[in-house]
C-alpha cells in the first residue's frame, strides 16, 4: 500500500493509501465523523461511518486537536472538500493523543496577534502559514534556478564583519574573541564584489541583521537577501537582471503554487501582469510625480513608505526608480558621469503598497574616489582595506545589488505584514520562540 502526501492524492484516485499527519479538525455527524487531516503538503477531508468502520470510528471519535495519526483509507473525488478529494478511512492509528486537559492552544478561532506571535511555532501549523512557508520556499527555489541559469555562481558571506557597509548606527555588536568587537553583518555586498573579482558573476543568499528600531509591517530585524555582483557590469545590467529575477520569482509561484495562493485568497490577476521589462523613472521625474499627487517631498529628500506607495501606484507592476542623489546613498556608490551629483544606483518598488524590494546599482571602482568617499562618511579606513585591495589589484567597473526576500514574499502572498513570511520572525521587542 502508498504512503502518500495529501499533495498528491489527486494521482491515487480510487486507491487505497496511507497519510501521515495530524488532525486539524473534527466535525460529527450521528454516526458519520468527518475529519480534516493535515500534513504539511495541504490539507484533507476524511470520512469514517460507524457501521461500516467500527473500529477506526471508535479511535477518531473524540479524538483531540493536533494529534498525530496514520491513516488508511481510499480516495476519492468529492468537488465539496478541500483540494477536490477526500479519503475513507478504513484505519487509523494514533501516534500521539493531545491530552484533553492541557489541549492545544490555537483553537479554530479568532486569536490576537500577540498570542499568535508568542506560540508562532505552533501558528505556522495552521492551513494559511503554512501556504505562506511554501511560497516563500518556491520563491527561493525560483530565485536560485534563474541566478543560476544566468550563469551566476553562489558564493557565501560572512555573518561576523569588521566593519559596515551603511554606517553603525544600525548594526548588531557583538563580543569576539579576546576583547575583539564584531558586527553581524548587515549585508553580504562587499565579500561578493571580493569574490565577483574572482569568479565572475556571483551571488550570495543568506541571513541579514539591521538594528534598527522600526516597528512598521515592513521591517525586520533579521532578514534574508540575495545579492548577486557581476564584473565588468553597470547600472543597466542590474536593472535588467532584477527585472528578470523578480518576473520569474513570480510567474514560478504562480504556476507551482496554485493552491496556496487559493488559500491565501491572492488576487492572481495582479501578479499575472510581472513581466519584464518594468517602468523605469529618474529620481528627478520621481520627485515630479509626488509633487503632483500632492506629497510634499522635495528634490534631495529620500522615499519613505508614503513616497513609495504613490509612486508604484501608477503601474500594474514593480517600477524602478533610480539615479538618486550621491547624498543620500551609500559611500560606495559609483557616481553618475553626466551628473556627478547623481549615483547610478536604483530602486525597485513593488505594487500595491509593498514598497522596496531591491535596492543596487553601480559601484565605486576608482582608488582615490572611495578613499575619498570613506572619509566623507566619517568611516575608518584600516577595516576597509580589505575592500580597497580589490581597487588596486585589476579594479574593474562592477554592479549588483540585494533582494529583500521577505518583502518580496509579502508582496507575492498580500499579507498585510512581513513577520508572517519568515518561520521565527525577529523585530524590534521580539526575540521569542
Amino acid at each position: 500500500m502508498s504512503v502518500i502526501t495529501i499533495e498528491q492524492a489527486g494521482s491515487y484516485d480510487g486507491q487505497e493509501v496511507t497519510l501521515q499527519g495530524w488532525l486539524y479538525n473534527l466535525r460529527e455527524s450521528g454516526k458519520l465523523l468527518f475529519p480534516i487531516f493535515r500534513d504539511g503538503t495541504g490539507i484533507m477531508q476524511g470520512v469514517c461511518a460507524q457501521k461500516e468502520q467500527p473500529e477506526a470510528f471508535a479511535a477518531l471519535r473524540g479524538l483531540t486537536q493536533e494529534s498525530s495519526v496514520i491513516v488508511t483509507g481510499k480516495i476519492r473525488a468529492e468537488k465539496r472538500a478541500p483540494g477536490g478529494y477526500e479519503i475513507g478511512v478504513t484505519k487509523l492509528e494514533v501516534v500521539q493523543r493531545v491530552s484533553e486537559s492541557d489541549p492545544y492552544p490555537i483553537q479554530l478561532k479568532e486569536h490576537g496577534v500577540d498570542f499568535l506571535l508568542d506560540r508562532r511555532h505552533l501558528w505556522i501549523r495552521t492551513p494559511r502559514q503554512a501556504a505562506i512557508l511554501r511560497i516563500r520556499a518556491e520563491a527561493v527555489r525560483a530565485a536560485r534556478q534563474f541566478m543560476d541559469g544566468q550563469g551566476y555562481t553562489l558564493t557565501d558571506a560572512p555573518i561576523f564583519t569588521p566593519a559596515a557597509c551603511e554606517g553603525t548606527t544600525s548594526l548588531f555588536e557583538v563580543q569576539y574573541i579576546d576583547e575583539e568587537k564584531a558586527y553581524l553583518t548587515q549585508s553580504g555586498q562587499l565579500y561578493v564584489e571580493a569574490t565577483a573579482m574572482a569568479l565572475g558573476k556571483v551571488y550570495t543568499f543568506g541571513p541579514t541583521f539591521r538594528a534598527e528600531k522600526s516597528k512598521t509591517r515592513r521591517h525586520l530585524t533579521e532578514f534574508w537577501m540575495l545579492e548577486p555582483e557581476a564584473a565588468f557590469a553597470d547600472l543597466g545590467d542590474m536593472m535588467e537582471l532584477g527585472e528578470g529575477l523578480v518576473s520569474h520569482v513570480v510567474q514560478s509561484v504562480l504556476k507551482n503554487r496554485v493552491r496556496e495562493l487559493e488559500t491565501l485568497k491572492r488576487d492572481t490577476a495582479k501578479l499575472a501582469s510581472v513581466q519584464a521589462p518594468f517602468p523605469r523613472i529618474s529620481y528627478d521625474e520621481a520627485i515630479e510625480i509626488l509633487q503632483k499627487s500632492g506629497n510634499p517631498a522635495k528634490y534631495g529628500d529620500d522615499f519613505g513608505g508614503d513616497e513609495e506607495t504613490i509612486l508604484s501606484s501608477q503601474y500594474d507592476r514593480p517600477v524602478i526608480v533610480h539615479r538618486y542623489p550621491a547624498a543620500i546613498k551609500a559611500f560606495y556608490m559609483q557616481p553618475d558621469p553626466l551628473r556627478p551629483d547623481l549615483a547610478l544606483g536604483f530602486d525597485m518598488l513593488a505594487p500595491e503598497g509593498y514598497g522596496e524590494i531591491i535596492g543596487g546599482g553601480q559601484r565605486i571602482h576608482d582608488y582615490d574616489l572611495l578613499v575619498r568617499r570613506l572619509k566623507e562618511h566619517n568611516l575608518p579606513e584600516e577595516p576597509f582595506q580589505w575592500y580597497l585591495d580589490l581597487r588596486r589589484y585589476g579594479s574593474v567597473p562592477h554592479a549588483g545589488f540585494g533582494l529583500g526576500l521577505e518583502r518580496t514574499v509579502a508582496w507575492i502572498c498580500g499579507t498585510e505584514h512581513i513577520r508572517e513570511v519568515i518561520p521565527f520572525p525577529r523585530m524590534i521587542y521580539r526575540v521569542y520562540p
